[in-house]
């Protein structure tokens, strides 16, 4: 991305809103307007701070998990923003599971390897279980970005509703079944040719599309 001279403050804005646009076509406040945003402590905790801002402004109410907070100035600026919104904070997730209509899985993303660590082995597990609807960023949190879902241990059974692939799809959505939305209406021309990536048919204002797995570059 730094080619494209992009900041990552313009990539987490643009992924957030891409996110909370892709919440709205899913699950519309009409639905039910509480969103459980589980966010985790790198980049991909980041964008769900990001759309949970907007989700606010589109009439929701958001609650976020955020066990793990960076103390990076970038994060706290994206927390900061949310308390002044007086969006709450909860730290017990099973409680704020129980008391939501959609949840947002941005725990773990692109850059995830190796093992889960506390305090979200439980907190997967749940999202394992759960009859509510999941929308996971990027990739479903556990899952390992080539290969995806684990063979063992917390995610080895998690698969969300929905899957929404920042900027393009990863090869872990081979593996994957649900819903898929890209996100990420910024990708040139000159870019998508470089890495050979399709950029799909964005309509009128849209920041997401939903698209098929087959048949599509990755």
């Amino acid at each position: 991305m730094s080619t494209g001279a992009f900041s990552i403050d313009q990539l987490m804005e643009l992924a957030g809103l891409s996110v909370s646009q892709a919440v709205f076509k899913l699950h519309p406040p009409s639905k039910g307007g509480r969103v459980l945003v589980a966010c985790g402590p790198g980049n991909n905790g980041g964008d769900g701070l990001v759309a949970a801002r907007h989700l606010w402004h589109y009439g929701y109410k958001p609650t976020i998990y955020y066990p793990k907070q960076s103390k990076n100035e970038l994060y706290q600026r994206l927390k900061k923003q949310l308390e002044d919104l007086t969006i709450p904070f909860e730290n017990d997730f099973g409680k704020a599971i129980g008391e939501t209509d959609h949840i947002v899985d941005a725990i773990f993303g692109f850059s995830f390897s190796g093992e889960v660590r506390e305090p979200f082995p439980s907190v997967i597990e749940a999202l394992e279980k759960t009859r509510i609807p999941v929308l996971a960023v990027d990739a479903p949190s556990s899952w390992n970005i080539e290969t995806g879902p684990p063979e063992s241990g917390p995610g080895r059974q998690y698969s969300p509703d929905a899957l929404i692939s920042l900027t393009a799809p990863k090869p872990l959505v081979k593996m994957y079944r649900g819903r898929h939305f890209v996100g990420g209406r910024f990708l040139s021309q000159v870019m998508a040719e470089k890495y050979n990536l399709d950029i799909p048919p964005y309509e009128g204002l849209d920041q997401v599309v939903e698209v098929p797995v087959e048949g599509r570059k990755l």
